[in-house]
């Protein structure tokens, strides 16, 4: 059985991850457009371009068809992160095939992956709903000789070789409660000395990036801002289901009509609590919501001053880092812990151990670890028009 490998970057605070070097791709700088459609389940991009060289001591993945899986296809999130896998694909002469379904449904993610191992793919890159769940098919497919890499959800550490993730559970934290903070702040709130009240509305808690950030984000603001109050200790779930956000949205502000924070750590509960927000005609001046999401998907609400401001990270990057990883693994190469493996048009990714994302995971001796994305962003109506995905 092929091991697993966790390539993981050094941090760099100020609102960036420093986990790439020497990349000319960053998150700073926009994104194309998304030339997909948004509710499209599946597409390739065949590689054509001339051999990407391989990286030093390391075999060439040119050749290599990458199953590029993401949590539910027709989000903006997803399908920005497959337009740059597929650009990226051209380039290093790979496919990356999307293979997907509308529904974030675990049963869903299982039979892609059974399909995919039937196909012949080289390699799997998976953003998991559920990482026990989906547990068994990925140790299948690797007992069938299959690369398993992950992006944005991890599977369980044992179960894949690498992950490329967004950043550190308590990076990520602080970003949610640093916005939330700001959120308040421009509406005439003191974060530090006014009663806050607040909860935290995503997908499940069986999503393991998201529950991270909410873990460490909830430890910041227990550890910093004693005079705030979570409303709702067991937090707010819609499952990353669009018309479930809205109402689940909804139902926060029925049952908390005066609470000032709401903080989304999930691309599809940010729209559909800013939704529910202008349904009951609250905006940036009586509430403060804040969370992950696309710039596109949110500029509409932040041009209608329902909120003031949002983040996340390159999508597209992240997707190419993953597919290229998968391929790289699929390639019959061999890494550790310290080892750093040069990514043609993005930079040079150092593999960090598993413990590096999540406290108390053990790191497999070869072909285990963690990536790091290079930097996040933050986005409020003077800067969301730099950026377009």
């Amino acid at each position: 059985m092929k091991k697993t490998i966790a390539v993981l970057a050094a941090v760099s605070m100020a609102m960036s991850l420093a986990a790439c070097g020497g990349s000319s791709a960053s998150s700073s700088a926009p994104a194309p457009a998304s030339s997909a459609p948004a509710a499209a389940p599946s597409s390739s991009a065949a590689a054509s371009a001339p051999e990407a060289e391989a990286p030093a001591g390391g075999n060439s993945v040119e050749g290599k068809t990458v199953v590029f899986i993401p949590k539910l296809t027709g989000n903006a999130f997803f399908e920005a992160a497959n337009d740059g896998a597929q650009k990226y694909a051209a380039e290093w002469g790979i496919t990356v095939d999307y293979q997907g379904s509308p529904n974030a449904a675990v049963a869903d993610q299982v039979q892609v992956i059974n399909t995919a191992v039937a196909s012949g793919a080289d390699a799997i890159c998976i953003s998991t709903v559920d990482a026990a769940g989906v547990a068994d098919a990925l140790k299948a497919a690797t007992d069938a000789g299959v690369a398993v890499a992950t992006w944005d959800s991890d599977a369980q550490p044992s179960d894949r070789t690498l992950m490329v993730s967004q950043g550190t559970p308590e990076v990520l934290g602080r970003m949610l409660v640093d916005m939330a903070c700001a959120g308040l702040e421009q509406r005439g709130k003191d974060p530090k000395s006014d009663e806050i009240t607040y909860c935290w509305h995503y997908s499940q808690a069986t999503v393991t990036d998201q529950n991270s950030w909410q873990v460490a984000g909830e430890a910041i603001i227990k550890a910093e801002y004693p005079n705030w109050t979570n409303v709702a200790p067991d937090n707010y779930y819609s499952e990353q289901d669009a018309e479930k956000a809205i109402t689940i949205g909804e139902a926060v502000l029925s049952a908390h009509p005066e609470i000032d924070v709401i903080i989304c750590n999930d691309s599809t509960a940010l729209p559909g609590q800013l939704q529910a927000a202008e349904n009951k005609g609250y905006n940036q001046e009586n509430i403060t919501i804040t969370g992950f999401a696309s710039p596109n998907a949110i500029k509409e609400y932040c041009s209608n001053g329902t909120l003031y401001n949002w983040g996340l990270w390159d999508c597209a990057v992240q997707g190419g880092m993953g597919c290229y990883l998968a391929a790289y693994m699929a390639a019959g190469n061999t890494v550790k812990v310290g080892d750093v493996i040069s990514i043609p048009g993005i930079g040079d990714c150092e593999v960090l151990a598993n413990d590096s994302i999540a406290e108390g995971a053990s790191t497999a001796d070869s072909n285990n670890g963690v990536v790091l994305l290079p930097e996040t962003s933050v986005y409020t109506a003077e800067n969301m028009n730099d950026y377009n995905f």
